[in-house]
Formats: C-alpha cells, sequence, structure tokens
C-alpha cells in the first residue's frame, strides 16, 4: 500500500505541473490576442489624431510633405507642449511604489504596472508621433500591449512569478506586432529582458509572438513596416566588406547613444518645466524639417525608400545628420517613445553609404548599395541593443532571405563585439545593469583576501608585560591580540580568557611576558588566498576576525581579516548572480 501511494501521489504531481504548463501557454496565446489589439489601438490613436490635426491620412512623411512651412514648424512644437503636460500629469500621479517600465516590472517588479501612468505615457506618446515627432513608436507599443497583460494577470490573481511572466509574453506581442518578426520578438524579450533564453519563459514568450502576429496578420490593411528586396548573392571576397561595415556599426553605434544621452543631459539643464522642454524639442524638429520633411516619425518610409531607390550619398548624408539632429531632440527634450527604430534608419542609411563607397572602389564585386543598408539595420541594431541574436533574426524574419545570413551573421557579430570593446554602452538601461552585475560577479569570483585585509592596533611583541595586555583588551572589545616579534612577524595570539585566569591564579601574573601565554591554533589568512579557502579558515575557526601576513614563508602581520567584510563580498557575489 505505501508503494502504491507513492506511485499514486507521483503521478498526480505530475499530471498537475502538465497541466500548470499547458495552462501557461493557453494563457500565453489569449495574452498575444489581447496585446496585438492593444497595438493596434494605438496605431489607430496616431492615424485618428493625425487625420483630426492635419486633415491627412497619408504617411507621416508625404503629410508633412503636404503642409505649408509654417504648419510644418509648429506643429511638431504644439505637439512636443502638449505631450510634455501629459506627461507631467502622469508624473504626479506616480506613487513611485511600483516600476512603471514594463522591463522593470518584469525584472524588478512583481508584474505590476501601473494603469493610468500608463495610459497617459501612451497617450503623450501619440501626441508626440501624430505630430512629427522623431521617435519610435515601438516603445509605447510595447508598453500597452504589457499593460494588458499586467492587468489580465492582475484580474486572474496570479503570483508574481507567472505574472511577470505573463508581462513578458504581452511584451513579446507587441513588438511582434511592431515589426512583423515573431521569432525576434520573443528574443528580444528573452535576451534583452530575462537576460537568457531558457525554455520555461521562452515557450510561453515565443507561443505569444507568434499569436499576436497571426491576429495582425488577419487584418487587411496590416503589412510590415520594412518592403525587403530580394537580397544579392554574395560570393567569396564579397563577405570581407560585410565585416568592415560590422566594425563601422560596432564604432558608430554607441556614439549615436552617446549623443543622445548628452541630448538629454543637456535639456535637462534648461531652467524650464517638462513641457516647454518638450516644446522646444518640437520646435527643433518642426525646423528641420522646413527643409527635409523626411525627418518626421520614425523613418520606415525614408528607409523603405532607399531600400528600392537608389539615392545619392550626398542626400543620404543629409537625411542621416538631419535625422540624428531631430531624433536627438525629440528623445532628448523628454518624449515617450523608442529609439529602436530610429536605430534601424541609422544602420539602414550608414549601410547604404558605405554601399556606395563600395561599389565606387569595387564596382565589380560590391553588390548595390541596398544590400549593405539591410546589413547595416542589423549590425547597428545588435551593437546598440547588445543583443547580437535577436538583430539577426529580426532582419532574417524581415527578408526571409537565406542569401542574407552569412553577411549578417558576420556584421552583426562583429559590430556586438567592436561595441563592447569600445565601452559600455546600450539603448536599454536594464542591459546596462544586468552587464554590470555580471562585472561585478566576475570581479567577486576572483576577489582576494588582499583587498579585505585592514590594519589592527590589536598588536604586541613577544615581551609585552600582562598589564600592557590587559590595557589593549580593555581599549578594544577583541578576544585576541596577536603578538609579533621584532621583525613583525606573526607568532601566534594571547586570549583573553587565559589572561583574566592567569590574573585570578597568580598575584605576581602582571609581571608575565606574553610569549608564556602564546597560543597557535589560529592560522592566519595571506593575501593572495581566494575568498573560498578564508572561509574555510574562518569556518575552522568561530571568532570576529583572523590575522593575515604577507606569506607563510616570511609572516610579516599585514592586518586582519574580519568574518563581516568576507560574508559582505558573498552576500554582493550572490546578489550578482
Amino acid at each position: 500500500m505505501p508503494l502504491l501511494r507513492s506511485a499514486v501521489l507521483a503521478s498526480w504531481q505530475r499530471f498537475r505541473r502538465q497541466v500548470g504548463t499547458h495552462a501557461t501557454l493557453l494563457w500565453a496565446a489569449a495574452i498575444g490576442v489581447i496585446g496585438a489589439f492593444a497595438t493596434i489601438a494605438f496605431r489607430e490613436g496616431i492615424a485618428s489624431l493625425q487625420w483630426l490635426l492635419t486633415g491627412s491620412q497619408a504617411t507621416l512623411v508625404d503629410t508633412a510633405r503636404a503642409l505649408a512651412p509654417p504648419m510644418r514648424l509648429l506643429l511638431p512644437a504644439a505637439g512636443g507642449v502638449v505631450a510634455g503636460l501629459l506627461l507631467e500629469w502622469s508624473r504626479r500621479i506616480d506613487t513611485g511604489k511600483r516600476p512603471s517600465d514594463y522591463m522593470e516590472a518584469i525584472v524588478i517588479g512583481d508584474g505590476r504596472i501601473p494603469l493610468r501612468q500608463s495610459l497617459l505615457r501612451s497617450l503623450s506618446s501619440i501626441v508626440t508621433i501624430a505630430t512629427g515627432g522623431s521617435i519610435g513608436r515601438e516603445g509605447s507599443m510595447i508598453q500597452l500591449a504589457a499593460l494588458s497583460a499586467s492587468l489580465a494577470g492582475r484580474g486572474l490573481r496570479f503570483d508574481a512569478a507567472r505574472l511577470r511572466l505573463l508581462v513578458a509574453c504581452g511584451a513579446a506581442a507587441g513588438i511582434t506586432s511592431a515589426y512583423n518578426a515573431p521569432i525576434a520578438g520573443a528574443v528580444f524579450i528573452t535576451e534583452i529582458v530575462l537576460g537568457s533564453i531558457a525554455m520555461a519563459s521562452f515557450g510561453p514568450v515565443l507561443v505569444a509572438s507568434v499569436t499576436a502576429n497571426i491576429v495582425m496578420r488577419e487584418f487587411a490593411g496590416y503589412r510590415p513596416p520594412y518592403e525587403m528586396p530580394a537580397f544579392p548573392a554574395v560570393d567569396g571576397a564579397q563577405v570581407l566588406l560585410f565585416v568592415l561595415l560590422g566594425i563601422l556599426a560596432g564604432m558608430l553605434a554607441p556614439r549615436f547613444l552617446q549623443l543622445l544621452d548628452a541630448s538629454r543631459r543637456q535639456f535637462r539643464r534648461l531652467p524650464l518645466s517638462l513641457p516647454l522642454r518638450m516644446g522646444i524639442g518640437g520646435l527643433i524638429v518642426g525646423a528641420i524639417s522646413v527643409a527635409m520633411p523626411e525627418v518626421w516619425g520614425n523613418g520606415y518610409e525614408v528607409v523603405n525608400d532607399i531600400l528600392h531607390h537608389d539615392w545619392p550619398w550626398t542626400l543620404l548624408i543629409a537625411a542621416l545628420l538631419l535625422k540624428i539632429a531631430a531624433t536627438a531632440a525629440t528623445a532628448g527634450s523628454g518624449a515617450v517613445g523608442g529609439v529602436f527604430t530610429p536605430t534601424l534608419f541609422v544602420g539602414a542609411m550608414v549601410g547604404s553609404l558605405f554601399g556606395h563607397a563600395a561599389v565606387a572602389i569595387w564596382p565589380a564585386a560590391s553588390p548595390a548599395p541596398f544590400a549593405y543598408a539591410i546589413v547595416g539595420m542589423g549590425a547597428f541594431l545588435a551593437a546598440a541593443a547588445n543583443a547580437p541574436l535577436m538583430a539577426i533574426l529580426m532582419i532574417f524574419e524581415m527578408t526571409l532571405s537565406y542569401q542574407v545570413m552569412l553577411p549578417l551573421i558576420l556584421g552583426c557579430v562583429v559590430a556586438y563585439f567592436v561595441a563592447m570593446a569600445s565601452g559600455e554602452q546600450s539603448m536599454y538601461e536594464i542591459t546596462l545593469r544586468r552587464n554590470r552585475t555580471e562585472q561585478e560577479r566576475l570581479r567577486l569570483k576572483t576577489i582576494s583576501v588582499e583587498e579585505l585585509i585592514r590594519p589592527t592596533a590589536t598588536v604586541a611583541g613577544l615581551n609585552a608585560s600582562v598589564a600592557e595586555l590587559t590595557a589593549l583588551f580593555m581599549e578594544h572589545p577583541v578576544k585576541y591580540i596577536y603578538i609579533v616579534d621584532d621583525l613583525q612577524r606573526y607568532r601566534g595570539v594571547v586570549a583573553l580568557k587565559d589572561i583574566t585566569s592567569g590574573l585570578l591564579d597568580t598575584p605576581d601574573a602582571q609581571r608575565r611576558p606574553a610569549w608564556e601565554f602564546l597560543q597557535h591554533h589560529l592560522q592566519p589568512l595571506t593575501p593572495d588566498m581566494l575568498l573560498d579557502a578564508a572561509l574555510e579558515q574562518f569556518l575552522m575557526h568561530q571568532g570576529e576576525r583572523l590575522p593575515a601576513v604577507k606569506s607563510m614563508d616570511d609572516p610579516v602581520l599585514l592586518g586582519a581579516v574580519t568574518k563581516t567584510s568576507l560574508l559582505d563580498a558573498y552576500a554582493r557575489l550572490s546578489g550578482a548572480a
């Protein structure tokens, strides 16, 4: 009977685990549907506001071209002020009790995303984008999809772990709806946000991502943001050109992110309110768009145009520089949105310019410039996001061409490593935080006792009298005094209990030297010891401190190491793991 009961119990537990797994996948699919509709609602919000303000339902670039120059100048500025007012409103109702960003809600929060604040921030983003702000719409689309998942999970009373996973599923649905790349969307969330591709989380996230993509395809007006041409065959030494493009992207992507950071710092220094700062950012975009209306929006239209038409290199340089300036003004002033799409824009422009140079230098062997634009998008994204796998999959899903894979992989991987070598930079704070944590973890793994040694005053010579030792014990609350010889070499310890008992047992104990009470059971530490070896020493000794010497062959006393400092180092190691 006991064996039968155990077998039945084990079977029941297996059944519950399977049901739980299947239920998670079903909920992930449901969140994929909800996330898709959330992004559709965001798109419609932008289109409706654009029609209300301009009377146009064309693309933002075409709308900007149709507007009179004064309107083209002032509309982004007015939009910036209104978007700033909405954003200021959202900040006033921010209680600060939980993270509002979906990445933080997944990684360091409990999956609960504030409703009113997120809606106001999304509305602010709609105003910025509809009035020509040079920023991506994907950030708010992902945020809304994640918010929908959070609300659904809270309604179902999911625990924190399942709620975080559900929010991750919603975020994946959002990015898939934006870019028509379900696998890359799932990898984006697991590689960048979750930090690892484990099947327990990747499976549900992938289901949500694919489901969202299926839903989006059912709408007649939906089409992928980029219309990729057929990628040409690349043979032999031509591949080396894409390696050079990867190096260039890896060098430029961190500079682009640094420029955006510098713009944010400069805007924050202005003695103006947030709405006025965002109004100034919009005015800068409007002024640029008077000369080049292509800077309006996130750059989809321009990238699609250079992929299918041969722009002169002078126009490419002008569009690249002015778009970077417009993006820096919009994002730097505080607008809500993403820099994911502007990053793809810059990568396409850099790649196209590189392609023009390659064709000019090596016309017989170089593919058309648009091929470099496609790889440049992936390489720049890989370097900026510190996510080469996601970048490779995204461009592959956009092109659906195996011809692109070899140059794309080389370009993305090379760009990633060049960017990492040039310094710590990423478009996502969560990636920077994880990188810093990983560096701290690696540093702590190799930390030695030398970094924990501190000077100690509880030291006496071999001939020190009991009176001197007693004075030291009275001044310092320790159990042992370290004894050294004339050359400051560690010889052992004198215990407080021995001095106390000696004073009680022998009336003339005050005149006895320290060496008569010497003990040798306290093994010293050395500077080159790692934490593990030092911890073993402490486990054999119940005290708070251990002496540290130069080496076992030359035991000059350097100081002491406390158990507290050692455990603190281990705590930081555990927290960083």
